[in-house]
């Protein structure tokens, strides 16, 4: 009976476009290549069907800038609308959910790309950046669907290793699809590392801040492969490719290149942000109507717009982590919100600039990539070069040099909160304490959460899990 009830499941999901493991090809589950995409200009325009899935609410348009943060210490809730309720209590299931929402649905866009955009007609040239941005956002994909479910290589708790589900060819109809078990995350981060290495040999480069960041370049697939190196603890190619991605953006080891103190609040209502390595443009031929107000993230963490629902705040935690002088402060202004008790703040990184709540998303920033090569230098040995990655950051941020004396955890305590204050509403907390192997620490009276907390990892969803018999649920989730 299952095997029946399978059978009608997985029809129902192809006719409908909705999304599975079994890769959703919605809105083009019908088409084939040869009647769809007669040369590569029409492989280009699958790309931006792609990174139109980046900029949805629940991909980098919101969930995955602030689930991050209110699971972790950094943001708590001022205003009970129901959202992002049980993040941050950590409660049963209430995780990031990504599987179903169309990461998948890109991938399998990526697959059909990558398969048929060498047979067809046009300007080789332009395949070959068709090509390398495939490989970028499949990658990227991946990268968040792996590190939401699964641990990182290294990082495992009882030994469990499953990751998520890999495919690289496409998925078109019924007679293409198949149940799959879940790959491991070895495997994962060796197709992630594949294929950023690959994009990075086929994409032209982009000028920091400047209009190309809009698109893969190769400079933000090395600034992509040196975070996946990090969180795999390959600290010395995460070291190396930090370094070759701040040659190719023209970022000095000294912070040149990065946005002085003063212009750095306003680097985020600036389109693209001046530090900008790969940034997700979003026009307003983009949202519907009501878009801005129920779902940006400016409408959830800033009160610049009378309509907006600003049910997030910074936590007094993570406003003790600034020092003085620290101009990262400033991206945060005290004001009220009606029922809510005290003092309050309002988030400057996400003022809706270009109007209406309306905003670019700065994905990748030039600040991580020294980052990323000094937790990777303290991480194999050269605290020496820490520190000067740190200081070089530091002087752009109206803070002083890291003296000599900061070493060990110290050091490594400093790189922490370097990345908690420089990223803070950019999604990076939870994960960076996830990665790191170390426990979840919270906000206000809730209780820390164990590393080895099965909560940790997120759920696979149920309906996938009927479906889909193969697929073994996440520790604790039975």
């Amino acid at each position: 009976m299952k095997k029946y009830i399978q059978i009608l499941t997985l029809g129902s999901a192809l006719a409908l476009g909705s999304c599975s493991d079994l890769l959703d090809t919605e809105p083009r589950q019908s088409l084939t290549p040869e009647s769809a995409f007669a040369d590569v200009d029409g492989y280009q325009s699958l790309l931006f069907t792609i990174y139109g899935r980046a900029r949805g609410f629940n991909n980098y348009g919101q969930q995955l800038m602030i689930a991050p943060e209110i699971m972790a210490d950094n943001l708590k809730i001022i205003a009970n609308t129901g959202r992002y309720i049980g993040q941050e209590a950590n409660a049963d299931r209430a995780h990031i959910g990504l599987w179903g929402t169309g990461h998948f649905g890109g991938i399998n866009e990526a697959n059909i790309i990558l398969d048929g955009v060498d047979g067809v007609e046009g300007d080789d040239a332009t395949r070959n950046i068709v090509k390398g941005e495939a490989y970028f956002l499949r990658a990227l994909f991946y990268f968040d669907l792996a590190r939401v479910y699964g641990y990182e290589p290294g990082k495992e708790v009882n030994g469990w290793d499953k990751s998520v589900i890999i495919r690289t060819t496409p998925t078109l109809g019924f007679s293409d699809a198949d149940f799959r078990t879940r790959a491991t995350n070895r495997e994962v981060y060796d197709l992630m590392e594949s294929d950023l290495t690959t994009a990075i040999g086929l994409l032209p480069t982009a000028t920091l801040g400047g209009s190309g960041v809009y698109r893969a370049s190769k400079g933000s697939a090395e600034a992509l492969l040196a975070r996946v190196y990090l969180y795999e603890g390959k600290y010395a190619e995460a070291a190396s490719m930090a370094t070759q991605a701040m040659s190719t953006f023209g970022l000095g080891s000294d912070g040149t290149g990065l946005a002085d103190a003063a212009d750095y609040v306003a680097g985020f209502s600036t389109f693209p942000n001046p530090e900008s390595l790969f940034e997700i443009e979003i026009r307003s031929n983009d949202w519907s109507t009501v878009d801005g107000v129920n779902n940006s993230v400016c409408s959830l963490s800033a009160n610049v717009f009378a309509s907006a629902q600003f049910i997030l705040t910074a936590s007094d935690e993570l406003l003790a982590s600034y020092e003085e002088g620290d101009v990262r402060l400033d991206t945060w202004t005290e004001t009220t919100r009606s029922g809510a008790d005290g003092t309050v703040y309002r988030s400057n990184k996400w003022l809706g600039a270009k109007g209406d709540f309306l905003e670019n998303l700065p994905i990748i920033r030039a600040a991580e990539l020294y980052l990323i090569r000094a937790e990777a230098r303290y991480r194999t040995g050269d605290e020496t070069g820490a520190r000067a990655d740190l200081t070089a950051l530091r002087s752009k941020r109206g803070l002083a040099a890291v003296e000599a004396s900061v070493t060990g955890s110290d050091l490594f305590d400093l790189v922490m909160n370097e990345r908690r204050v420089e990223f803070a509403l950019e999604g990076h907390r939870w994960f960076d304490l996830k990665r790191n192997g170390m426990d979840i620490s919270k906000a206000g009276s809730f209780e820390t959460v164990p590393y080895s907390d099965y909560r940790l990892l997120a759920p696979i969803p149920q309906d996938q899990l009927t479906l889909n018999e193969g697929l073994e649920n996440n520790p604790g989730y039975n």
